[in-house]
């Protein structure tokens, strides 16, 4: 592993897309690579680009790419795609996804499958994040699955986020729903030269009212007018995303956030591991007798899963 890892840091774009592969699948050598990785400061900027299906994200991330090449800064992209429910993989991840940046040394694009996670990112993702800075890229963008609905998750692994909508979806009322309006650091109205856009905007000015998010001391949520396909209002949203990066530094909130994350990654591992301990008990012998049990109506579920906890945290032979 330490090999592989050496590989990723001088920038082995094939090293770090096995490495990412390893923990996708889950493999024998996950929790060594891990480790590794863990020992590594992530120092990327990391943004986040989520919102309802249709309004144009790849487009908008394709147009970010080409912005950010110009600024000669590298780009490492996570496409979250929904997975096949048969092979766990990304159901979308053979089309040709922003094909013209393929041969780019500067840029490293992986779609990962979200594999049933909820919150609009794969399970994997932040873990990819950690391979993706190792290989040395400035900025990593993530790309939700684009459920709408559970998407608040990118929040803890982003430090700007972008919500992007589009005219004519009922997105205002969509965004207020799903909770959108909270995390959004950025508001991208696409396909903005569509009917219905002046409206959207309008909408979205007054719920961000309503909600009390614009606030004298804190960051102003701006609503950025794009035709992505166009490349129009790319370079404005670019350097909306800057002032917001500069006001995490002056705040100190950047810091803090990437505290928060690393804090939420502990609690996350461990809810994986006690998972993992729960399913490993499901093939021991004294599970099966508990079944028995529960099926025969000797005892009720609450009753067995107390036994089980019981069996899981205080057995003495482990």
């Amino acid at each position: 592993m330490q090999k592989l890892i050496e590989s990723i840091r001088s920038g082995n774009k094939r090293s770090g897309a096995r490495a990412i592969s390893i923990i996708e699948n889950n493999s024998s050598e996950k929790i060594s690579l891990l480790k590794l990785l863990a020992k590594n400061k992530v120092k990327a900027r990391i943004i986040g680009i989520t919102g309802s299906p249709g309004a144009g994200k790849s487009t908008l991330v394709d147009g970010l790419i080409r912005q950010l090449r110009r600024q000669n800064l590298t780009v490492g992209i996570l496409a979250i795609d929904p997975s096949s429910p048969f092979t766990g993989g990304a159901l979308l991840g053979d089309r040709v996804r922003m094909q013209k940046h393929a041969t780019d040394d500067g840029v490293f694009i992986r779609s990962m499958g979200s594999r049933g996670t909820l919150g609009g990112l794969a399970k994997a993702t932040k873990d990819a994040v950690k391979v993706l800075d190792l290989l040395g890229y400035d900025v990593i963008i993530i790309e939700t699955v684009g459920v709408g609905q559970s998407e608040l998750e990118i929040m803890n692994l982003a430090e700007t986020t972008l919500v992007v909508l589009h005219p004519g979806a009922g997105d205002t009322i969509q965004a207020f729903k799903a909770g959108l309006m909270e995390i959004a650091d950025l508001f991208v109205v696409n396909k903005s030269d569509l009917p219905g856009a002046k409206k959207l905007i309008h909408e979205l000015e007054l719920l961000l009212e309503m909600t009390k998010i614009r606030t004298a001391n804190l960051w102003i949520t701006p609503i950025i007018e794009t035709i992505a396909t166009q490349n129009q209002g790319i370079e404005s949203l670019c350097g909306q995303i800057e002032a917001h990066y500069q006001f995490l530094l002056e705040k100190g909130i950047l810091e803090q956030k990437r505290r928060l994350s690393l804090e939420k990654e502990v609690f996350d591992t461990l809810f994986e591991l006690l998972e993992q301990k729960v399913k490993n008990y499901q093939d021991k012998e004294e599970y099966s007798d508990l079944r028995d049990m529960l099926i025969k109506g000797e005892k009720n579920p609450i009753e067995i899963a107390e036994i089980m906890f019981t069996n899981l945290f205080y057995d003495k032979n482990e």
